[in-house]
């Protein structure tokens, strides 16, 4: 595991943490939605970035 797959996951973490608290506040659906896509793509990308795949 190196630093930015780290990285990569924390920050994904961190935009579904905002997610749940953005939905709870009700906030408009546009900007939940695009903070999820946000979060998934983080997050993927500090999983195919781990080194346990070669």
């Amino acid at each position: 595991m190196n630093g930015l797959s780290t990285i990569l996951i924390v920050v994904g973490l961190f935009f579904l943490g905002g997610v749940y608290s953005f939905a709870k506040q009700g906030l408009p659906k546009g900007v939940v939605v695009l903070l999820s896509v946000a979060a998934g793509m983080a997050l993927v990308a500090g999983v195919l970035r781990l080194d346990v795949w070669s």
